[in-house]
């Protein structure tokens, strides 16, 4: 049977819960164990898809087709693994499952409850984590903080479900504040103290206590709080601010958590191979050379938006040992006037993922200054939609030239709706979504970097480049480079003669690890180096 972790918060929201749970998760990995993880969020939205990424960062898509938390992709970074639609799940979806039932009288004129139809439905999808993975150890973040309303039906099924199974089979990580001070010169306990207290109040004891601060969290200080808490003292974790998350993992391996971990459930502690994520860590201390890249975008305010952009690019520089500097710029400031002023600096330009009209024209003017001054380019997604529509107006000679999406006359559509989006009214979880095959065309910039003739790729997307224009584009000059195996769809392009200019219609970006980067940003980037240098 499979051991359950749950991974509470408290005191505030953002204290890295999902952090301390992937590393945790990565530990136990290294160690020789199965490990799938989870995350429960309380809010009412069915997905984060429809969400803008203001709210909540980024949409990270899994390898099935799922619109989930940003916390995936680090579970992902973390434990090397392909998660998929059942480690992640809201209270919205929830509730939907369940009126849905109500309505077609699955209940038989019952009362449908919280407790106990909403907690054992959150019950089920914990199980079903387990069941598909045929994990050794499921790790289920539950998201908010304690003491939130709409988490609370969440730590109740987490505490039904601890109480179902035997002895040692389920254990409560809670993750904490433990702030500092600077007038009185000491962190301060009392905040965990009473996050503790409210957990308890909702009858769940932790078993472990992990204390966040940018201050050391001494013996003594891990001692009082073991005592008010009523948990052991050596059941308190200290887990200061790191230059890097990927040095998380070995401040808990210091002090044994998983280790302990494994000796309250009941597990052996096989030998631990902490070596490739070692190596990445060694490697990113040892990069002293760097390069600059211009990420242009319209969330540009929240920098989660881009978090699987900006981790890729690290870990594509860590492996050509370079420091990678992401500049995040603002698209809907962008223009062909203040282009040169703004890029200028730039070793690198990339254009991410992205909707709606705003910031457009600016992404549009980043990729023709990268284009016509020889500066790696990287288009991910509507990236590469701006990348097509600067060709065909510049280029081609299609003055006008735009994206479907945004203007329904539009004299030259480039980019259009996908047929098999035309008759969509709902916009959650509709888009072309997952892993699809692309066919990768020889001697291409894609190919050099992939090595391979098919790829996966996951993608996210409702508008594609319009076939009408296909051979005009390439007549003048752009390279399709990565089709669908029916030749359909346009999944990559390239401009031939430029240094390095690879825009893809899918999200490249979901699938770099710390320890195996992604091809595709691993040659931008050493394009990037290359300019620099």
């Amino acid at each position: 049977m499979a051991k359950y972790i749950f991974v509470t918060g408290g005191v505030v929201s953002s204290l890295g819960k999902g952090i301390t749970a992937a590393s945790l998760g990565h530990l136990l990995k290294a160690r020789g164990y199965k490990v799938t993880m989870q995350k429960m969020d309380p809010y009412l939205n069915v997905d984060p898809g429809t969400m803008s990424p203001f709210q909540h960062g980024e949409v990270f898509v899994t390898e099935d087709g799922h619109e989930g938390d940003l916390d995936l992709g680090h579970y992902e970074r973390f434990i090397d693994e392909n998660l998929s639609r059942e480690s992640n799940f809201t209270q919205g979806s929830i509730y939907q499952t369940l009126i849905a039932r109500e309505r077609r009288g699955d209940f038989l004129g019952g009362t449908m409850q919280v407790i106990p139809h909403v907690t054992d439905a959150i019950k089920q999808r914990i199980r079903r984590a387990a069941d598909q993975s045929g994990a050794d150890f499921v790790i289920s973040e539950i998201g908010g903080t304690i003491g939130d309303i709409e988490s609370q039906p969440f730590i109740e099924a987490a505490r039904q479900f601890k109480k179902e199974l035997p002895a040692g089979d389920a254990v409560f990580v809670h993750v904490t504040l433990v702030p500092y001070i600077a007038a009185a010169h000491e962190v301060k306990t009392k905040p965990t103290q009473h996050s503790v207290k409210e957990m308890r109040s909702l009858g769940v004891q932790p078993d472990f206590i992990v204390c966040r601060s940018d201050h050391e969290v001494d013996a003594a200080v891990r001692e009082k709080i073991a005592l008010f808490c009523d948990v052991d003292a050596d059941a308190v974790l200290g887990c200061e601010d790191s230059p890097s998350i990927y040095e998380v993992p070995f401040k808990l391996f210091e002090q044994g958590f998983d280790v302990k971990v494994c000796k309250r459930m009941g597990v052996q502690a096989p030998p631990i191979d902490l070596g490739p994520l070692s190596g990445f860590v060694q490697a990113a201390r040892a990069c002293e050379e760097s390069c600059d890249i211009a990420v242009v975008g319209k969330y540009v305010s929240l920098p989660d938006a881009y978090l699987s952009v900006t981790e890729a690019l690290r870990h594509a520089g860590v492996a050509l040992g370079v420091n990678v500097n992401v500049c995040l710029v603002d698209g809907g400031e962008l223009s062909d006037d203040n282009a040169a002023e703004i890029l200028g600096g730039a070793d690198g330009i990339l254009v991410p993922g992205g909707f709606g009209q705003r910031a457009f024209e600016g992404k549009i003017a980043a990729a023709r200054y990268a284009r016509e001054n020889g500066v790696p380019y990287f288009g991910i997604c509507l990236g590469l939609q701006a990348a097509v529509c600067e060709f065909a107006r510049n280029v081609a000679h299609l003055p006008g030239a735009s994206s479907a999406e945004f203007e329904e006359d539009l004299a030259h559509p480039v980019v259009d709706l996908m047929p098999e989006q035309e008759d969509v009214e709902d916009k959650g979880g509709t888009m072309r979504l997952g892993s699809y095959p692309c066919k990768v065309a020889p001697d291409s910039k894609a190919f050099e970097a992939y090595g391979e003739e098919v790829v996966y790729e996951r993608h996210r997307h409702r508008f594609e480049v319009n076939n009408a224009y296909r051979d005009q584009l390439v007549e003048a000059g752009l390279r399709i480079s990565g089709v669908s195996p029916s030749g359909r769809l346009v999944e990559m392009v390239e401009i031939p003669d430029h240094p390095w200019y690879v825009a893809s219609q899918a999200h490249p970006e979901f699938k770099s690890r710390p320890t195996r980067p992604h091809p595709l940003f691993t040659g931008f980037v050493k394009a990037a180096c290359a300019k620099r240098g």
